[in-house]
């Protein structure tokens, strides 16, 4: 059986060979008991993992592969949930040579089943220091079983790029039954460090077409300490190709930018791709999340577009940022705009990974804030998202917190009102901050005042408030 499976992209399972754009290549998973129940992944999900590739693959097991920091190996982890993968056992595939051109830095793993056979990309150089440990190119491992993290795994061989020039960040998918392969690479002639490519893929490390230059780095956001344009993930939705790539230098700068073509356009043309102007997703001082970037796209239990990317928790970085080993793997739900556009919003931050709560009476007041003002609309997506926290008042209580304002939790005034409060340490916070979360099948999810009996966090005339509880302000759809 032949289907794409990568760290960079996402198009479907074996079954959705034949692409159906509108549809959730996972939605099967979200009937089970399994789905509804399984646990939130936190942030960082995996520390120093960096290049970060999760998937779900068609057996309902979560794989994860990623760059660690000492560069000298291949790891693998596998698990039944998302969120299993923090704790997952760890399996080593193979490890750099002792001499020649695999014996330095090993680079951003990539694992795809390829016409039966688990094949793992990745980037290396020669060890012996110097600039000959940046002799950077692209090589295979494959594996001689049907278990990607028991089998016996040994080098296949080299990919055959159009020019010998740094290469690396290879990934492949499949559309309308054309196995393509995409890359980044320094071309000679172009004054950058890395361009983005695709090509027809013949076998696993030859191309079956002429290399088409998909894109340059030449925008400000894009040359920040280096001239980068690498790391090409792939999402099929909504009639169209979207191909994230990584630009800058790997510190606070890192970042995304975006590619969108038709589904129906030659991919190999570069008129067909459209790139965006401005950067998709950069760091956010607000969330603490730094450098953001290498990703991929999986979905979780429920069927959801996932975002899977790396990023740091702080900004100062002693040295070369190389050699810094806290990239940690992290992930967050990836949402639409109305025309069908991914909106990456932010880096959502350290710690359970948060929900938008839409009143079920009325969809398009959702709950939000304004700074430290509690709003129902619909604002720009960081606004709308907050996160669940353990509460101080028994098992069953949780806070809910802004990630923008991860230091301010919604409070339930004695006047029906509800803002946003920093942590009083107070005996009367910690009592108004408290709420009982219900989710009910075919209603919706509550959440249940404690200081007040009989109220709950609701949308009533247009605005939040303390509703009744049984009232349908109450009720909000969680996603």
């Amino acid at each position: 059986m032949s289907f794409a499976l990568s760290r960079r992209g996402f198009i479907g399972s074996a079954a959705a060979l034949s692409a159906t754009p509108m549809a959730s290549p996972m939605a099967a998973y979200a009937k089970s008991d399994a789905a509804a129940n399984a646990p939130v992944p936190v942030n960082p999900l995996v520390k120093q993992r960096a290049d970060a590739q999760v998937f779900r693959h068609d057996d309902g097991n979560y794989y994860l592969t990623g760059s660690v920091p000492e560069y000298d190996r291949l790891v693998l982890r596998r698990s039944k949930t998302l969120a299993g993968l923090a704790t997952a056992k760890e399996a080593v595939l193979w490890r750099h040579e002792k001499t020649g051109p695999r014996s330095g830095f090993i680079w951003a793993p990539e694992l795809h089943l390829i016409d039966g056979k688990w094949i793992m990309y990745f980037a290396a150089g020669p060890s012996g220091g110097g600039d000959d440990v940046f002799r950077i190119r692209t090589y295979a491992v494959i594996c001689d079983g049907n278990d990607p993290m028991t089998g016996k795994w040994s080098v296949l061989g080299e990919f055959q790029s159009p020019w010998d020039s740094f290469n690396l960040d290879s990934t492949s998918f499949v559309h309308k039954g054309v196995r393509y392969f995409a890359w980044a690479q320094r071309e000679p002639g172009i004054d950058t460090n890395s361009n983005l490519y695709i090509a027809k893929l013949e076998s696993p490390l030859k191309l079956g077409s002429k290399a088409t230059r998909l894109t340059v780095p030449t925008l400000d956001w894009e040359v920040r300490g280096y001239k980068v344009a690498e790391a090409p993930a792939v999402l099929h939705r909504n009639g169209r190709l979207f191909m994230t790539y990584s630009a800058s230098a790997t510190d606070a700068r890192y970042c995304l930018g975006l590619l969108t073509a038709d589904e129906n356009a030659d991919l190999l043309d570069a008129s067909s791709w459209t790139k965006s102007p401005q950067p998709v997703f950069v760091t956010n001082t607000q969330t603490s999340v730094y450098g953001p970037g290498h990703n991929s796209f999986t979905v979780d239990e429920k069927g959801r577009d996932i975002l899977v990317y790396h990023g740091r928790d702080y900004e100062a970085i002693e040295g070369d940022p190389l050699f810094n080993p806290d990239r940690h793997t992290r992930v967050q739900r990836l949402y639409y705009t109305a025309d069908g556009t991914p909106d990456f919003g932010v880096p959502v931050g350290n710690g359970p990974m948060p929900e938008r709560f839409a009143s079920a009476s009325n969809p398009k007041l959702l709950l939000a804030h304004d700074g430290t003002r509690v709003i129902a609309g619909n604002p720009a997506l960081p606004q709308t998202q907050f996160r669940q926290l353990p509460g101080r008042a028994g098992a069953k209580s949780v806070m809910l917190s802004p990630i923008l304002m991860p230091d301010h939790y919604l409070v339930a005034n004695k006047d029906g009102s509800i803002s946003l409060q920093p942590d009083s340490q107070s005996a009367d916070f910690a009592l108004r901050s408290q709420f009982v979360r219900f989710d009910e099948d075919g209603r919706g999810t509550r959440f249940v005042a404690i200081s007040i009996p009989g109220k709950a966090l609701g949308i009533s005339d247009g605005q939040v408030k303390l509703v009744s509880s049984r009232t349908s302000g109450a009720y909000f759809n969680a996603d």
